[in-house]
């Protein structure tokens, strides 16, 4: 088949990579000049199966209520005239419930396994290299009531089997030595060894540059105007103006759109409930010798990451509930660069910081939107979150399984399945 992907992030690259191993004719539209360009240029750099507890889960609540009318806070949620917003927000918390915080973690922690080997065959296969490190993740806790909160988030994935063990604060020491300064405010972690890190820019780039040798045709720098429907199925993609309103055929179409996929089908009466969250980072180049992590880190209290890419550390995190702002706060930026400053105080830079933010594209329940529309050959691979990343390989190869016809080998709720 002839199958036009919208988006070229990591998840729709990922796609292509794989639909076009199934042996299909593969065309990509993005606006970007180049894959990878938007939520995908600086996150976080985990591939972190560990961090598959959803933001809705029943004790986050008491924590948003603290965070209130706090511009620094990990969640910031800002009041918009937006009933997508609203509705998105109920629905939220309606996934607060235990019941469904459970069924959302397990399928969270399947789809995650799967892509995380999907990614280490792809990585041997292709030779891949984005400043990857295989030394896990270590989450850290200053805080007693949020590590014991935590402990129980890790025994429900340890029972749907992820390798996460909690971990005095000793341990944590022994496994990143570079928190020994801070030792006697941390109370404990746990580590997932089998998690890693790296750059999911230069990822997604080089498996473009692949997918292109394999046939894949990606169009950059082309915006999409609509989705044309005809007979009960999409009959193409109208480009926007510049390219005359060329309209783009294909025998199927897959929208990985991220926050803007719900934005494409709304005029198809098609209602995702997806959302962008906001989130930022800083990344800082290292000074010779400086005593920075290697292993990638975790604070679940600030709801940051830190990353090694090479010279470089990436510090990224919180959600900013904002509609489609873009614009840099330097409060939250700031917020980054404090606790830094406090979990490694010796650390050595050079340059400024190289602030960033990018809109992960949110579902109430953190479970990513993958298969079937009620139009046959429209498809969607979407809603992935702060794990776009950690999921675009299974996603990608799931994808492709379900447009063959073949039921992919993951316990996942497939859309239209």
């Amino acid at each position: 088949m002839r199958i036009a992907i919208l988006g070229a992030g990591v998840v729709g690259t990922a796609s292509a990579w794989y639909l076009a191993r199934a042996g299909h004719e593969v065309v990509v539209v993005e606006r970007q000049p180049v894959a990878g360009n938007e939520t995908s240029f600086a996150n976080g750099g985990q591939i972190s199966v560990s961090h598959a507890e959803p933001w809705a889960n029943p004790h986050v609540l008491p924590r948003i209520a603290r965070w209130l009318g706090r511009e620094d806070a990990p969640l910031l949620w800002r009041w918009r005239a937006d009933p997508a917003q609203l509705a998105w927000g109920l629905r939220f918390l309606a996934e607060c419930l235990p019941g469904r915080t459970r069924r959302n973690v397990a399928a969270i922690v399947a789809m995650a396994l799967h892509s995380r080997a999907r990614l280490q065959a792809l990585r041997t296969e292709l030779a891949l290299e984005y400043d990857q490190l295989e030394r896990g993740i270590l989450h850290i806790y200053t805080d007693a009531d949020e590590y014991a909160a935590a402990k129980k988030a890790t025994q429900l994935m340890r029972n749907f089997g992820l390798d996460r063990e909690p971990v005095d604060a000793d341990r944590c020491v022994e496994i990143e030595p570079a928190l020994a300064q801070v030792r006697n405010r941390l109370v404990g972690g746990d580590y997932t060894p089998s998690d890693e890190s790296g750059d999911a820019h230069k990822f997604t780039r080089e498996l473009a540059r692949h997918a292109m040798a394999a046939g894949v045709e990606f169009r950059f720098d082309t915006r999409i105007e609509r989705l044309a429907v005809a007979g009960g199925k999409v009959a193409g993609v109208v480009l926007d103006n510049r390219e005359g309103g060329a309209l783009l055929t294909a025998d199927a179409y897959v929208v990985a759109l991220g926050s803007y996929s719900p934005g494409m089908l709304r005029t198809l009466s098609l209602r995702l409930p997806v959302y962008p969250a906001k989130g930022y980072s800083a990344t800082l180049e290292l000074a010779e010798g400086a005593v920075a992590p290697m292993v990638s880190l975790t604070d679940d209290e600030r709801k940051l990451v830190f990353s090694r890419l090479g010279n470089r550390l990436r510090i990224a995190g919180t959600a900013e509930f904002n509609g489609f702002n873009l614009d840099l706060n330097p409060v939250r930026c700031e917020a980054l660069m404090q606790r830094t400053r406090e979990l490694f105080p010796q650390l050595s830079t050079v340059g400024e910081p190289q602030f960033w933010c990018g809109l992960r594209p949110a579902t109430p329940s953190n479970v990513p939107l993958i298969g079937r529309t009620r139009y046959p050959n429209l498809w969607l691979n979407t809603g992935h979150g702060t794990l776009g990343w950690t999921m675009a390989c299974g996603s990608g190869a799931a994808l492709a399984e379900l447009i063959g016809g073949r039921r992919p080998d993951v316990d996942f709720p497939f859309a239209g399945c």
